[in-house]
């Protein structure tokens, strides 16, 4: 008598995904990144923020006080190395539970000034060194202002320190990423969606209509089309549905409550975007100096706004981030 057919599972989404496109964490929280088994992880000082008030973690932020007070007695030499010393160690905690890549981000109100987002890469570079970490396991987030592009150029070129630039929204923004030479782009997904939710009459969009995903989409395509160096993170999403309309880009970075929701689910999610198919469309090859750069985002009222407005929001919570530090270094 035969053996009756075993049921097959079904196996998740997040499964599926994995099959086509590296999956990214987009957490503060080493627990939490455990769970579901990434192969990267990315910080902000927005998840930095978030995590360093959970009790769990205070040894990571005692140990940055108690470094801090070592290297000067200086009060804002103190607070800049407090800062920056929090962001390692959980950069740090992340690399022992992930077998890539940590970002680390570099403090937003220096979105503007080239030099000072250099010198403070290079710090965290030689702080991650001293804690036996190689750089090539760091990706440095910096803003994708013009001047933060400049600065990854010189990190990537004369220090061999590898770039992730956030806050892109502009395809002429990621043009000038990839002429930079820099490792990687993250375009946020859900804050594009989020901005013309708010300011154009529709207001649900099909995933593969997304105003989010097509940005991301046209992205990738030009990259592989042109055979650039620089990888694609697809960030910032809002559902699910953005994440299936973008199986298949380099990487997809994800918050945890979408990952728990992609682990639950079997939904299918088959491949979107790839190189091959990327090499056949009909793509007119551009350039982005600056002066093409910023009249191309002056142009662009979305990007313009949600580059403003992201640069803000990460400016405040490290403004936070520094008060809590404060009381700590008294």
């Amino acid at each position: 008598m035969t053996e009756p057919a075993q049921k097959k599972v079904a196996m998740s989404a997040l499964d599926q995904l994995k099959s086509f496109t590296t999956v990214v964490a987009d957490s503060g929280d080493i627990n939490v990144i455990g769970q579901y088994k990434p192969t990267d992880a990315t910080t902000n000082p927005s998840l930095i923020l978030a995590a360093a008030k959970k009790p769990e973690y205070q040894a990571l932020i005692d140990e940055a006080i108690t470094y801090a007070k070592s290297v000067s007695n200086d009060s804002s030499a103190q607070l800049e190395a407090a800062i920056d010393k929090v962001f390692v160690n959980f950069g740090c905690e992340i690399l022992k539970i992930i077998p890539g890549r940590v970002s680390t981000e570099v403090d937003a109100r220096l979105s503007f000034d080239k030099d000072a987002m250099i010198q403070r890469a290079r710090n965290f570079i030689n702080l991650y060194d001293k804690a036996g970490i190689s750089k090539d396991r760091i990706l440095i987030k910096l803003s994708s202002t013009w001047e933060g592009i400049e600065a990854a150029r010189v990190l990537e070129q004369e220090y061999g320190i590898h770039c992730n630039m956030t806050l892109l929204f502009n395809f002429y923004q990621a043009v000038a990423c990839a002429e930079a030479g820099v490792t990687l782009i993250s375009p946020f997904v859900g804050r594009i969606y989020d901005w013309f939710v708010q300011n154009t009459d529709k207001k649900e969009f099909d995933y593969l209509d997304d105003p989010g995903v097509k940005s991301v989409t046209r992205i990738y395509n030009y990259y592989k089309k042109y055979g650039y160096s620089t990888v694609v993170m697809g960030a910032s999403f809002r559902n699910t549905d953005q994440i299936k309309g973008l199986v298949g880009c380099d990487l997809l970075t994800i918050s945890p409550g979408l990952l728990d929701k992609l682990s639950k689910s079997t939904d299918e999610f088959g491949q979107q975007l790839s190189e091959a198919s990327a090499k056949k469309l009909d793509l007119d090859r551009v350039t982005a100096d600056e002066k093409t750069f910023r009249w191309q985002m002056n142009e662009d009222a979305m990007a313009n706004d949600k580059l403003s407005e992201g640069i803000r929001k990460f400016a405040a919570d490290a403004v936070k981030l520094e008060d809590m530090l404060k009381s700590l270094l008294q």
